[in-house]
C-alpha cells in the first residue's frame, strides 16, 4: 500500500520543548521502586539502595551509527536502548533506568518523534526499565540520540574486563556476525533502490540477519542464567565492535593472552550462506563485524560442565599467558595473530 503523502504533520515548534516532552512521555510507567522521581522536576531522584550503580551512556548520530533510509525510527528507538542496556548486562548487573536526549532538525515532525519513542517505550517494557529524563533541542541537520542507562549491582557480583585468568575458558552467547551481514544486504538494497526506485527487494531469506541489524536484543537473559548456574565470570565485555576488538579489550586489562579457535566461532546458517554470496569470509566477519551485542565472557575450567552443551553458550578459546598472545587457530591448526579490526569510533 502506498503511503499517502498528505497526511497532516505537526511541526515540533507548534508544541515547544516541553510540550513535546510531556506528549512523548505521557504513557511511560514507573516499575522500580529505585525510582523515586522521573520526568516531571529539575532532575530524578533514585533511591541508592545497598547496591552499586553502575551508569553508561552511548551517543548514536545520523549518517554515522545509522541510516534512516532503511531504519524505520520505532526500530532506532528500540536500538538504542539496547545498546546501553547490553553495557549493564555486561557488568552483570540489572538495568533500572535510562535517560534519553535527542536532538532533531525540523525535518522530523511530531508523528516521527512518536515513532522513535514508540520503540524507546517497547524497549523500556520489554526490559522493564523507568525512563527518568533527558533532554530535547534542535539540530542543524538530522537527529542524534544520547541514552544513559542506570544498573545496580551487588558489589560481589559485578564482573569487569579485567579478572580473566590463565587456563581460564572464553564463551560467547549466541552467534556471531549477523548484524554485519544485515547491514551488507540493508546498504546493497539501498544502492539498488537509488537505481531502480520501483524494484521492490526480496528480503525474506535474510529475515535473521536484518533483525540482527535493525532490532537487537540486549541479553539480560545470559545474567539470569548465571545466577541459576551459580557461575560469575571473572571477566565480561559485550560484544559491540567486533569479536577481536573486545578480545583484546579483556586480554590488554586481565594482562593476558589468548587462543581462539576458528571451528567453534559460532555461525547461523543465513550467516554462512550470506558470506558465500557476498564473497566474504566468515571467520573474518564473526571476529571483526560487530554489533553483534552478545556477551563475551571468562569463567574457570572448573565451570566447564555447566557451560557445555548449554545452547546458550559457546567455548571458543581459552586464555594463556599475556607473553603468548592472542592467537586465532584456523581449521589448519595453524597458528595466527589476532588483529583488532572492529568498529572504529573516530575513524573518518
Amino acid at each position: 500500500m502506498l503511503e499517502d503523502k498528505n497526511t497532516q504533520k505537526t511541526s515540533l515548534a507548534e508544541l515547544g520543548e516541553f510540550g513535546l516532552i510531556n506528549h512523548i512521555t505521557q504513557y511511560f510507567k514507573i516499575s522500580h521502586s529505585s525510582t523515586i522521581k522521573a520526568i516531571g522536576d529539575d532532575a530524578a531522584v533514585i533511591d541508592a539502595s545497598k547496591k552499586q550503580t553502575l551508569l553508561t551512556t552511548d551517543l548514536l548520530i545520523e549518517g554515522v551509527h545509522f541510516d534512516l533510509s532503511y531504519m524505520p525510527l520505532k526500530h532506532l528507538g528500540y536500538k538504542a536502548v539496547m545498546v546501553n542496556l547490553s553495557d549493564v548486562y555486561a557488568m552483570n548487573g540489572e538495568a533500572e533506568q535510562i535517560t534519553v536526549s535527542i536532538a532533531v532538525s525540523n525535518r522530523f515532525p511530531l508523528e516521527a518523534i512518536e515513532e522513535l519513542y514508540a520503540g524507546i517505550q517497547l524497549a523500556c517494557d520489554t526490559y522493564n526499565v523507568d525512563l527518568i529524563g533527558g533532554d530535547t533541542t534542535s539540530s542543524t541537520k538530522g537527529i542524534l540520540i544520547s541514552v544513559t542507562a542506570v544498573g545496580k549491582a551487588n558489589k560481589e557480583e559485578i564482573v569487569y574486563r579485567d579478572g580473566a585468568k590463565e587456563t581460564d575458558l572464553i564463551v560467547v552467547s549466541g552467534d556471531l556476525g549477523a548484524a554485519y551481514l544485515g547491514l551488507q544486504v540493508l546498504e546493497r538494497e539501498k544502492q539498488v533502490f537509488q537505481v531502480d526506485p520501483n524494484n521492490q527487494p526480496d528480503l525474506d531469506s535474510y529475515t535473521y540477519l536484518i533483525e540482527r541489524q535493525l532490532k537487537p536484543e540486549a541479553r539480560k537473559d545470559i545474567v539470569g542464567l548465571f545466577k541459576e548456574l551459580d557461575i560469575k565470570p571473572t571477566s565480561m565485555i559485550d560484544i559491540s565492535d567486533g569479536l577481536s576488538s573486545e578480545l583484546f579489550h579483556i586480554c590488554t586489562q586481565s594482562k593476558v593472552g589468548c587462543k581462539i579457535y576458528e571451528d567453534k566461532l559460532p555461525l547461523d546458517p543465513q550467516v554462512i550462506s550470506a558470506c558465500e554470496e557476498f564473497e566474504l569470509d566468515s571467520t573474518m566477519v564473526a571476529l571483526s563485524g560487530g554489533e553483534d551485542y552478545e556477551l563475551l565472557f571468562t569463567v574457570p575450567i572448573a565451570h566447564f560442565d555447566k557451560i557445555k552443551g548449554n545452547p546458550n553458550f559457546s567455548i571458543i578459546g581459552h586464555v594463556t599467558a599475556e607473553n603468548q598472545g592472542l592467537q586465532l587457530i584456523t581449521r589448519a591448526n595453524q597458528e595466527i595473530e589476532l588483529k583488532a579490526q572492529g568498529w572504529n569510533a573516530l575513524k573518518a
